[in-house]
């Protein structure tokens, strides 16, 4: 492809000084026409290009344009191409692929073997095993929302399975606890909302635009959070220790004996936190507050009755 050539184009001219048309034509088996049609189309995409004549003339990229190999190092490639590598795996983006080829295009040839491995060795995959293949196609139509500021419609699902059909202004993609959300103002409630991506079906970008409000994203979502979060009391089996540990600090546990243990637990008393205390099964009692305790027991109940 035409894309491919031209970035590999500049990745070479980025790696050396300067390079004949003729090698250039023989590295990527084209003539040497079809080459200077390329130097024309990536200087008209604004990369400054110089010629050199003479015997030991040719083409390059002029210096002041070049980033300096040595300006990152080693641990600071390593670290950018695995957080990037992270973002790529759940969103599909030209511009991610096109910054993890200059990042390698940076490499010192005597340390492409190394970074590789280095950046291999930790793998953050955001993507699930298996799961709503729409989820991909829905997070680019987001990305697409958020760069053009451009309105989405869906349709969003509650937590009670009532569906309603809303139409956003995207300001957000939020990764937490294993969850998609998109922080967005909401023209049915006339507020910001955070969706849960699971939930959204129907997705579409539409051709209208909107104007950014001002507000801070960060106080949104402390705001958002801190509002929900409550604190019950767990008495629980030693052997839920590390499933504990991912959501509270080793301080929130008083011991009881060597089987046995107090948690104080933070909650948010939506559907994701009880069933996650119903997965604990019987090694995990609600001691308190009575109000999520009673919650715990109507859904036990409701669950037998199926089975019944």
């Amino acid at each position: 492809m035409k894309i491919d050539r031209l970035l590999s184009i500049v990745i070479v001219l980025l790696e050396q000084n300067k390079i004949s048309a003729t090698k250039l034509a023989e590295m990527f088996e084209v003539t040497t026409r079809t080459i200077y049609r390329d130097i024309e189309t990536i200087q008209a995409a604004g990369i400054p290009i110089v010629t050199y004549t003479g015997i030991n003339g040719g083409i390059g990229i002029l210096e002041k344009y070049k980033i300096d190999k040595k300006f990152f190092t080693k641990e600071d490639i390593t670290t950018l191409m695995t957080g990037l590598g992270s973002i790529s795996s759940s969103v599909s983006n030209v511009e991610l692929t096109k910054v993890l080829t200059k990042l390698q295009s940076l490499i010192p040839e005597e340390h492409i073997q190394e970074i590789k491995l280095k950046s291999g060795q930790i793998i953050i995959d955001l993507t699930t095993w298996s799961g709503n293949k729409k989820l991909q196609s829905n997070l680019n139509k987001i990305k697409e929302g958020l760069n053009e500021r451009k309105y989405l419609e869906f349709h969003y699902l509650d937590g009670s399975g009532r569906s309603s059909k809303r139409k956003v202004e995207p300001y957000q993609l939020l990764w937490k606890e294993e969850k998609w959300y998109m922080n967005s103002y909401c023209t049915l409630r006339n507020d910001f909302r955070l969706f849960k991506l699971a939930r959204i079906s129907y997705l579409k970008v539409l051709d209208e635009t909107f104007t950014l409000r001002k507000f801070d994203i960060k106080d949104l979502e402390m705001n958002w959070i801190e509002k929900r979060i409550i604190n019950i009391k767990l008495l629980a089996d030693i052997s839920l220790k590390e499933r504990i540990l991912e959501r509270c600090e080793e301080d929130r546990i008083t011991y009881c004996d060597e089987n046995k243990m107090i948690v104080d637990f933070p909650f948010v008393d939506d559907d994701f936190d009880y069933e996650e205390l119903l997965s604990f099964g019987n090694r995990c009692e609600c001691l308190e507050p009575a109000e999520v305790r009673e919650k715990l027991i109507k859904m036990i109940r409701d669950t037998m009755k199926i089975y019944e």
